[in-house]
């Protein structure tokens, strides 16, 4: 176990029906290189994976949203899938509490569908990024240049397309929470 993320915390928003792999894998990458790691979902002690082609496993829920406080945490990240982010991007709380990430500076991390969250809150807006090609459309109508790349970094901002570009999201992910705030203003 690495000691690179010691003493941060990073909170994982998410509900029933993110993609497993996307919640999973960045999970157990961050917990390696020491962070503390809370999954973070509105109103449920636990939530449902959606494991590729079906219904996976239930994972426990170490904060309700309503009881999570950005200013806690040193980073985001939001997994993917179909049903989770479009269930985040149409709750508010979840809105708001992304939105505090991009105002206080502090890395955020999206891959797959979990750009709609970004777009829902208002912070896609001239950053570059990259999400399921499905999403393409969604972030240039709100302002985004969309490229397809396995991970774009824009300024603490890390998006990645589709559980084969876990690898890359993590290491960037690892690599903007051990530097920190950034100085360019997210949104």
């Amino acid at each position: 176990m690495s000691e690179k993320l010691k003493g941060k915390t990073v909170a994982i928003l998410a509900t029933d029906g993110f993609e497993e792999s996307e919640l999973s894998e960045p999970k157990a990458a961050l917990e390696r290189e020491g962070a503390t790691v809370h999954v973070v979902a509105p109103d449920k002690d636990s939530i449902r994976a959606w494991a590729k082609t079906d219904w996976g496993p239930s994972y426990d829920v170490d904060r309700r949203l309503e009881q999570a406080n950005a200013d806690d945490y040193d980073a985001l990240e939001l997994p993917g899938g179909l049903f989770n982010p479009d269930a985040l991007r149409q709750n508010r709380q979840a809105l708001e509490f992304t939105r505090r990430f991009f105002e206080a500076q502090k890395p955020v991390a999206a891959i797959c569908h979990g750009p709609w969250v970004l777009i829902n809150a208002g912070v896609a807006k001239g950053r570059r990024m990259t999400s399921y090609p499905s999403v393409e459309q969604d972030l240039r109508n709100a302002g985004a240049e969309w490229v397809d790349q396995e991970v774009v970094v824009d300024s603490g901002l890390v998006t990645s397309r589709k559980p084969d570009d876990l690898e890359a999201f993590c290491s960037k992910l690892i690599e903007e929470i051990a530097e920190g705030k950034h100085s360019r203003q997210h949104a």
